[in-house]
């Protein structure tokens, strides 16, 4: 995936950011006031979209009230408070929270059930910024999906090899985190009986 920026004439809000006139389709992220557009790879959209149809059929299977979405943009905050629009790989959000309004943007100032990024060039984002962010937000469950070991051998160890990060919020607000590898079965908290293993993702 790679990042292209685009400076506006002055920096912007979230509420100015939903409502800026995009030169062209795509998917943007407010990061610091400057809009950036997202350019993912096909074999990402790979990834995310397995992430995507597997957490579907366990809300379906099991008839859970969560809706699972690759278009949800979500309200953040930087350390210094500045406002950021994040837009994760994969979304899960309480479906009533969702159905509440139907007319209003896929925005959310509320925090997700659960957030995934499957991580790029701009790996630090996922690792540092993003991570620093949603737990800051409260999001209850957050994966890093680095399937091609992109990120830093302190995260990946040595040599590097893919890893799913599952962190999940404790009950002091701060996450902890379980890394999964191989043939290894990913835990998820929202998705107890979810079965998904590392090297199906990267068979994606």
């Amino acid at each position: 995936m790679t990042l292209a920026a685009k400076q506006p004439q002055q920096q912007l809000t979230f509420k100015e950011f939903l409502e800026y006139d995009f030169p062209e389709e795509g998917r943007y992220e407010l990061v610091n006031g400057d809009i950036v557009r997202i350019l993912p790879t096909r074999q990402h959209d790979n990834t995310a979209d397995l992430i995507t149809r597997k957490f579907d059929r366990e809300v379906e299977r099991l008839h859970l009230n969560y809706r699972v979405s690759g278009r949800i943009m979500i309200r953040t905050f930087t350390p210094e408070g500045k406002e950021q629009g994040r837009f994760p790989d994969v979304s899960v959000v309480d479906k009533a929270r969702w159905d509440s309004n139907p007319f209003a943007y896929t925005a959310f100032l509320e925090p997700l059930q659960l957030a995934v990024e499957v991580v790029s060039t701009n790996w630090e984002d996922d690792y540092i910024d993003k991570l620093d962010e949603y737990q800051r937000l409260g999001i209850s469950e957050y994966w890093i999906v680095d399937y091609l070991a992109i990120g830093s051998r302190n995260y990946l160890g040595n040599p590097k090899v893919p890893t799913v990060f599952v962190y999940l919020l404790d009950e002091h607000g701060v996450y902890q985190f379980t890394s999964y590898r191989s043939t290894d079965r990913i835990v998820s908290r929202t998705f107890p009986e979810l079965t998904l293993t590392v090297e199906q993702i990267l068979a994606a």
